[in-house]
């Protein structure tokens, strides 16, 4: 009997890709889902001190519940019973650090990777000239008839070594930083307010809703070629840039992204 295969994944929007390729393609491998995003807050270990972070600093509350669920992924992604295969790109720090993290609890069991990394990937048929292909970035960003045509799963190769892994993640770990950012390929600890750069260079004089902000910042870091980080961090960003007066609000408050607009402070007078 062939072993089971089960995919590790470590964003649950990657996996709801992965899901619908594999059904497509009448495959009936399982996938186990890392619901926590460790390219933030605290790593040394990633307990409940998580949550506490997230609502402190990025304004959201029940994380607990986030970091909860993840036992049950240790488990079942940790078990030896099965060939797994963990899916991952070094230009999404969510993923890299998830990965990370696995790695460092799986001990010496062997796995298999898929890194997308480096992987470049056909667009989907569409009217028009044909446009050249493109990178796959993580596996969140892509479409599952892109994954099913492109076979991606057979990508899969046998980790050979895991120690220069686990030392980066070790020295992550002991750095314990706010957030984990992709830099000349590396994936290396920032502070807290390495966004605000980036989201400044979006504001402008006039009202824009704050979605708008977050959303151009995203498309400008995927035009770089990584997924650095979600809309939670960034709408928390841009509402600390609120509340020490680089930026101004008006409607509910920043973290309500779509009811809420910003714009560069007008000078006293004006």
């Amino acid at each position: 009997m062939a072993q089971r295969i089960v995919h590790v994944v470590f964003t649950p929007s990657g996996a709801g890709c992965l899901r619908g390729a594999l059904k497509s393609a009448g495959r009936a491998d399982e996938i186990v889902t890392f619901f926590d995003n460790l390219s933030f807050g605290p790593i040394n270990p990633p307990d409940a001190s998580r949550a506490k972070w997230v609502e402190s600093e990025l304004g959201r509350t029940g994380w607990d519940e986030v970091v909860s669920s993840s036992e049950s992924f240790w488990c079942e992604a940790r078990s030896s019973d099965h060939r797994k295969v963990a899916w991952l790109s070094r230009r999404s720090p969510m993923e890299y650090a998830g990965f990370l993290e696995w790695l460092w609890r799986l001990g010496d069991t062997p796995c298999e990777v898929v890194d997308l990394t480096d992987v470049t990937v056909s667009h989907r048929r569409e009217p028009g000239p044909p446009r050249p292909p493109r990178l796959a970035i993580s596996l969140a960003m892509l479409p599952h008839d892109v994954i099913a045509s492109e076979k991606l799963w057979n990508l899969a190769e046998p980790l050979q070594t895991s120690t220069r892994y686990l030392d980066l993640w070790r020295k992550l770990r002991e750095e314990n930083a706010p957030l984990r950012i992709v830099e000349g390929g590396n994936l290396v600890s920032a502070p807290i307010s390495f966004f605000d750069s980036l989201l400044m260079s979006h504001a402008t004089d006039d009202w824009q809703k704050v979605a708008r902000i977050v959303g151009e910042g995203l498309a400008a870091e995927w035009d770089d070629g990584v997924f650095q980080t979600g809309d939670l961090v960034l709408a928390a960003r841009v509402n600390a840039l609120v509340e020490c007066g680089r930026l101004e609000c008006r409607g509910k408050n920043p973290l309500e992204m779509r009811f809420s607009e910003v714009r560069l402070p007008k000078a006293r007078g004006a």
